[in-house]
């Protein structure tokens, strides 16, 4: 399972012109499913997500508060080319993501995971062409990956 969250001032998917997810301050989390994740490796990222602090504090620490210290939100958004290996050649290969059903289970068990913490969370559609603009906030980019 990788992920990259990146904390947004504001973010949105849009799937056939409609906006189907947007949140304001908080982290858009980009996941990727991949061959042999488990249940507990979903939950036990989801668990680490909840608790990053990845935000500032009133008194300047950059990185000191969590998503829910902030009142900030989830965009979490479905992306099998994080899955890729480029190791060979110049186009990339796909072979580490899960099957698309299996990915979409986990995908979703993740969702719902997050879903049981404190924030908003709103999300992309699974196996969508999706149009993903955000505003990143210092910027903060973290890649996580179990």
């Amino acid at each position: 399972m990788k992920c990259v969250l990146q904390r947004v001032k504001q973010a949105k998917v849009v799937v056939a012109g409609e906006t189907i997810g947007a949140i304001a301050k908080g982290l858009v989390v980009l996941v990727a499913i991949e061959k042999g994740d488990t249940p507990d490796q979903v939950e036990a990222m989801s668990r680490k997500i909840l608790q990053l602090r990845l935000f500032p504090s009133p008194e300047g620490a950059n990185m000191d508060l969590a998503c829910f210290e902030v009142d900030g939100e989830f965009l979490i958004v479905s992306q099998f080319t994080l899955a890729a290996d480029l190791s060979r050649g110049n186009r990339p290969s796909f072979d580490n993501a899960a099957p698309p059903a299996e990915a979409e289970q986990l995908y979703n068990a993740f969702v719902e995971s997050i879903k049981k913490g404190p924030c908003r969370v709103r999300t992309g559609r699974f196996r969508a062409i999706m149009e993903v603009s955000l505003v990143n906030d210092g910027p903060v980019t973290i890649i996580l990956s179990s």
